[in-house]
């Protein structure tokens, strides 16, 4: 499949450590690498863009930093326990500040109903801001439906209980031993854990609470893993004890600040990062008294900007690349642990409209993070995970404005919007582009939004208020990151594709290929790209634990001088230390 082996560097490194190479540069990239350097591993991390982050990425446009990827900090003690493996805290790295609105919902004004599908009226929608803290959530839910403040607090206990159940017993569980979950903790709770697993989330709320924008509110987690309160089981009201309990947190900078953070700290464990590379096949080969269709990997072939060919010779592979593309793309038939045919039997999550945007003036109207909710929410996800290919109008749209706690992220006297249109995961929708250029499709979604934005917020002139504007479609998933169906996401989070039935960390096929990501267990989301990091670490020494790794990392790590190769200019670069980190800590 791939050209000659023009360059190639040994299977075992300097000091005998076994050679890694790592595929892809994103969070799951990144972890993975510097995890293993710490470990003790030689390591090299190769990505095909030119900067690193994945779908965490940035975008620099006439003096406005947008974010392209995440923009939820939740699950703090993920990141924390992630930072002590590797011997520092998120206060050394991040800094972090709690918001205080959380987020702001609107509801679709009932007026919307009669109106004309574009038009930009004066009557703005219904909204709630929910506040940090629980006491104060609580309050706020008791003013809209009597009786729901304690519900709430019952919910959220659950939920709490539930999380640290997941973080204790499944989320970093590479099950290869089914004996952890024989614990007390889990027998005695497993007739819940049925009752959870077996009901649908949105039943699930819908038994608590009546009023249809607080059901919204505690439904619409779904959205983040991927799928729809009706198909996401109840297990995942967990999620409502990170944004309602936890908190909503921001890391100055946005994300691109983590993403040059873990960077930093991958150099400094002495991996060598080439950017620009393509990986065009994972080298293969048949041990003594292997199976044919056991082989083990022996390196990487890739391809430069320039057409030249490498060969990277290596022990271990970890593929943090999409796993369809790995699977499909990079592995002969007979090496596939996950072929087309079980690709077809699989749910994509959700693909994406985003539209970047700079606009004159103030937006008090917006929060850091503010949701808009249809009325007719059922419709809404039908049109996104049906047969059908419909862009829903209107829109279920999740609206970010950063420039409301961070004064970089936009020029003086001008607001950074990122708006997300959950639309069908279908790259033949189209790609966006600047200042309208996009894809017709795209384009009118994106018009749809703004007006939306402009009609229920009541923010009449938003339209003529903006300077720049940038739309990302499903195409540019697909050919920026090989993501499956063009998905913004991975694989949903249904049942079926949740823990243990969802694709592993680990080849069953090839020896010593190991995955990580988002498109694999346990799921998506940073910080479930972290844990992946972890359970590669884990597969990787033979551990078979349910919890967290003890930290830091106790392999026999050896110090390099890490370097970057492939960028412009191959320097370092400099970055700026946190000075504050505000931590809510996991209740216990």
């Amino acid at each position: 499949m791939a050209g000659p082996a023009i360059h190639a560097r040994h299977q075992m490194g300097e000091c005998g450590l076994k050679k890694v190479v790592v595929i892809g540069g994103g969070i799951a990239g990144l972890a993975s690498a510097t995890l293993l350097a710490h470990e003790g591993y030689e390591v090299e991390l190769l990505e095909r863009n030119d900067r690193l982050g994945g779908r965490a990425g940035t975008l620099n446009i006439e003096g406005f930093r947008f974010d392209t990827g995440p923009s939820w900090y939740l699950m703090p003690e993920v990141f924390e326990h992630y930072f002590q493996m590797i011997g520092t805290t998120a206060r050394e790295q991040l800094d972090l500040m709690t918001l205080d609105p959380g987020y702001k919902v609107y509801a679709e004004p009932e007026e919307r109903q009669h109106a004309e599908p574009h038009s930009v009226g004066h009557h703005p929608a219904t909204h709630l801001t929910v506040p940090y803290g629980l006491n104060q959530v609580c309050r706020v839910f008791e003013e809209r439906e009597a009786g729901s403040g304690k519900r709430l607090e019952r919910y959220v206990k659950s939920a709490r209980k539930t999380s640290h159940m997941a973080e204790r017993y499944f989320l970093y569980n590479t099950f290869q031993s089914w004996k952890n979950l024989a614990s007390r903790e889990v027998i005695v709770s497993l007739p819940r854990l049925v009752q959870l697993l077996g009901t649908s989330l949105e039943h699930f709320v819908a038994r608590r609470f009546k009023d249809p924008l607080l059901r919204q509110i505690l439904g619409y987690p779904a959205v983040f893993l991927g799928t729809e309160p009706q198909q996401a089981p109840a297990m995942y009201h967990l999620m409502s004890s990170m944004d309602l309990d936890e908190g909503v947190f921001y890391p100055r900078g946005g994300f691109w600040q983590l993403v040059r953070r873990l960077e930093a700290l991958a150099v400094e464990a002495g991996v060598t990062i080439t950017t620009r590379a393509t990986v065009t096949q994972i080298g293969l080969e048949n041990r003594s008294g292997k199976q044919p269709q056991h082989a083990s990997v022996n390196g990487v072939h890739w391809r430069d900007t320039d057409g030249a060919e490498h060969f990277t010779q290596a022990g271990v592979v970890v593929s943090a690349a999409d796993l369809h593309h790995t699977e499909t793309q990079l592995l002969p038939h007979r090496a596939r642990s996950y072929p087309e045919r079980w690709w077809r039997s699989k749910q994509s999550g959700p693909g994406a409209v985003l539209v970047l945007l700079g606009v004159e003036g103030d937006l008090p109207q917006l929060e850091h993070h503010t949701l808009f909710f249809t009325k007719d929410w059922d419709s809404n996800f039908d049109a996104i995970f049906g047969r059908e290919t419909l862009i829903p109008n209107p829109a279920s749209i999740y609206v970010c404005k950063p420039s409301a706690s961070d004064p970089t992220v936009a020029p003086s006297g001008h607001e950074n919007l990122f708006v997300l249109v959950p639309i069908p995961a279908d790259p033949q929708l189209g790609a966006g582009g600047r200042n309208g250029a996009g894809d017709d499709v795209l384009e009118r979604a994106a018009d749809a939004a703004i007006d939306q934005i402009a009609s229920w917020a009541h923010i009449p002139d938003l339209k003529e208020r903006i300077v720049v504007r940038q739309t990302i479609g499903p195409a540019d998933f697909a050919n920026d990151y090989n993501s499956w169906k063009g998905g913004m996401l991975g694989p949903s989070h249904i049942l079926s594709q949740s823990a243990m039935f969802r694709a592993q960390n680990k080849s069953r096929r090839v020896e010593n290929l190991y995955y990580a990501g988002a498109t694999t267990a346990p799921g998506v989301g940073v910080p479930m790209c972290l844990i992946s990091a972890e359970l590669v670490l884990k597969h990787l020494r033979g551990d078979t634990s349910a919890g967290p790794l003890p930290a830091p990392v106790a392999g026999s790590y050896a110090s390099g001088s890490g370097r970057k190769a492939g960028t412009d200019s191959g320097n370092k670069e400099q970055f700026v230390a946190p000075d504050q980190y505000d931590d809510a800590g996991a209740a216990t």
